[in-house]
């Protein structure tokens, strides 16, 4: 059982986690939630739309202009307790690897911290403790925040991937955090090429047998358009097939941009799994 805030999530069941980017050079949106009133907007969108968790993100991945913790704080904390009061049932997730942040987001009432570079701060382990968050541990390839992959190596992906990332969540359990609390995340594009992120994928099944739930940042990313050769506008398609082969191998938290098309590839996958029964079922009946 997966518990994040007051909701639960029985093993069987794929959550939707939408990014609601709190930044002015998103490579996605380009800033289209970067102020309160569009991005409240973009909350209760997604939860209309089946997103159980939102994800609030205050620095872009990639490289770009310099945020200090004092300006992160500014762009989510405050962004984060009012999406409390809005949605008191919504799990709030807050996309941030530093433990300043981390403090001042579960004080505005985060439910997990997502920190999608691989326990580079060490301490925000401990706030998560300290505050009885949620933890995801993401396998980056050792990369600095912020930084893009170059020349990249390993001798086994999924063998690191296994490592660092079941490695920090015994680490964040015997400080405190809640076993039924952690999820690890393989970490794709995050220290890695395109290959190693379609290698990460064709071996989920490997990260689910350890018995830990595993979140998947897949929405749009490069790997998706280097597959294909497209541009972030026409990369949904191969993200939704990306997504479908990470449920059928049993991943549990999909963080993505689109929400609806998200939920139904999940529902559909659910069904054919044996899950989920479908929505109506009249045909051959009448």
């Amino acid at each position: 059982m997966l518990r994040l805030g007051t909701a639960t999530f029985p093993p069987d069941e794929p959550v939707v986690m939408a990014i609601v980017n709190r930044t002015p050079d998103s490579f996605y949106d380009q800033g289209a939630t970067f102020a309160d009133g569009p991005a409240l907007d973009r909350v209760a969108r997604a939860v209309g739309e089946g997103a159980a968790i939102v994800d609030i993100g205050g620095v872009k991945a990639g490289p770009g202009a310099e945020v200090d913790a004092a300006e992160e704080i500014r762009r989510t904390a405050g962004f984060v307790a009012a999406v409390r009061e809005r949605h008191p049932s919504v799990v709030i997730s807050v996309d941030t690897w530093r433990h300043e942040v981390g403090r001042a987001v579960c004080e505005a009432g985060a439910d997990l911290l997502n920190d999608a570079w691989g326990g580079v701060d060490p301490r925000l382990a401990e706030v998560a403790a300290e505050y009885g968050t949620g933890l995801v541990c993401t396998h980056a390839g050792g990369a600095a925040p912020r930084t893009r992959p170059h020349r990249v190596a390993y001798d086994d992906v999924m063998a690191d991937v296994l490592d660092v990332t079941v490695g920090l969540a015994e680490r964040a359990v015997a400080l405190g955090v809640r076993p039924d609390g952690v999820l690890i995340d393989p970490g794709h594009d995050f220290g890695k090429s395109t290959r190693h992120s379609l290698e990460a994928t064709r071996r989920l099944g490997e990260m689910t047998a350890t018995g830990w739930p595993v979140l998947v940042s897949l929405s749009n990313k490069d790997f998706v358009g280097e597959t294909l050769d497209l541009p972030v506008r026409e990369r949904l398609l191969g993200t939704l097939a990306t997504t479908a082969v990470s449920a059928w191998l049993g991943a549990r938290v999909y963080r993505v941009h689109e929400v609806a098309e998200t939920r139904q590839v999940l529902d559909m996958v659910a069904s054919i799994a044996g899950h989920r029964p479908p929505a109506v079922a009249r045909r051959g009946l009448a």
